[in-house]
């Protein structure tokens, strides 16, 4: 049986959401379960988050998916609805909707849910500077007065565009600007409209600006959100691990190239491993010399670092075992990435971000809970 395995670790899930909270420890928590949480799937993530005040997703059906699997809390359309029937499926499954431009706010006005409803409440998109989603200062003013003269809770939220490196200087910009609105809100529309600023990043680097919510996202999973330290330096855990088995051994002759395009020429003898995983499981295709993998003795769990050689296949791809035991067994565990490696060197190594690996996983690989 092909072994190319992905397993979700609620355990280290739970340890994440309790950092947010030590962090950050006056504010609630939206824990984000986009993209099917990240690749790890909704519904293994929902009972390790329970603890959280609430989930935010990207889509309806993510939202529908949660809501069949039981989840009775807080539900945040980060995106919004995208037309006004959607919008009324989502007052029908109590789901708290952001507006961040003008047809998501007529849609609001002209069906106002009861006030007993979840959908009461409504995240207003305040355009800071990403200059993606959101309404500017004079608009987010007027939609604020429309949306609490009839009948909303507001919360008031933007986007960091640059939270990962705390020194840039748009982080200084978006936090005056936000603070600023919030202030002006509440002493001109209510006061009791709430403020979410924070994303995993900016919980690390600016957890004083917290707020009423935080969005925690990708550190929940057990990356690094920040470009100064890595995911341990954070005590974050990594929730997935994803492995496969070798699959057969031989012996490269010197001078001899291995898989598509010759890419890696042995300069001596060298024992390599076939391993059942690829890029059609979502491990990257093109990452550097510098990519490895850990191999699992079974008889003493010692893990060994063996170097990618050549370019990464479909289905297989090819390591260099010079510094594994001689007698390594043919169906040893092959580490892709969790602990050691780590996704976030993964991502490195493949230049890119440790959420994209995670969310381009394909079905492929068996499922399964630690």
């Amino acid at each position: 049986m092909r072994k190319a395995t992905v397993t979700i670790k609620p355990a280290a899930l739970t340890h994440n959401l309790m950092q947010v909270k030590k962090r950050t420890p006056h504010a609630k928590v939206l824990a984000m379960v986009k993209a099917n949480a990240y690749g790890h799937g909704i519904k293994a993530v929902l009972p390790a988050l329970k603890q959280a005040d609430g989930i935010g997703v990207a889509s309806f059906t993510e939202a529908l998916e949660a809501r069949n699997l039981g989840w009775n809390k807080t539900l945040g359309l980060i995106e919004g609805v995208f037309n006004a029937s959607e919008w009324q499926q989502a007052i029908d499954y109590d789901c708290s909707c952001v507006i961040h431009h003008t047809p998501q706010l007529d849609w609001a006005l002209a069906n106002v849910p009861d006030a007993t409803s979840p959908a009461r409440t409504v995240w207003l998109k305040y355009n800071t500077g990403m200059n993606r989603l959101g309404f500017d200062d004079e608009s987010v003013i007027q939609a604020a007065k429309l949306l609490y003269d009839a009948g909303y809770q507001l919360v008031l939220t933007t986007h960091f565009a640059n939270a990962d490196d705390r020194n840039h200087p748009l982080n200084t910009v978006q936090i005056q600007r936000f603070s600023s609105m919030l202030e002006y809100l509440r002493e001109h529309v209510s006061s009791d409209i709430k403020g979410s600023l924070c994303n995993s990043a900016a919980i690390i680097n600016f957890p004083e600006h917290a707020y009423d919510w935080v969005r925690p996202g990708i550190m929940l999973y057990g990356s690094s959100p920040v470009n100064h330290k890595r995911a341990d330096e954070l005590n974050l855990r990594s929730a997935m691990d994803f492995s496969a088995q070798i699959m057969a051994l031989q012996t490269i002759k010197a001078g001899d190239a291995v898989g598509y395009g010759s890419r890696w020429t042995a300069l001596q003898d060298t024992k390599v491993a076939l391993v059942s995983i690829g890029y059609g499981d979502g491990y990257p295709r093109v990452v550097s010399d510098e990519a490895y993998v850990s191999v699992v003795d079974s008889r003493d769990e010692q893990n060994y670092h063996c170097p990618i050689r050549g370019r990464v296949a479909m289905d297989m791809l090819v390591i260099d075992l010079s510094g594994v035991p001689e007698d390594i067994a043919l169906d040893s565990e092959v580490m892709l990435w969790g602990t050691t490696p780590h996704v976030d060197e993964v991502a490195t190594h493949a230049g890119t971000i440790g959420y994209e690996l995670l969310c381009r996983l394909s079905a492929r690989p068996l499922r399964v809970l630690a």
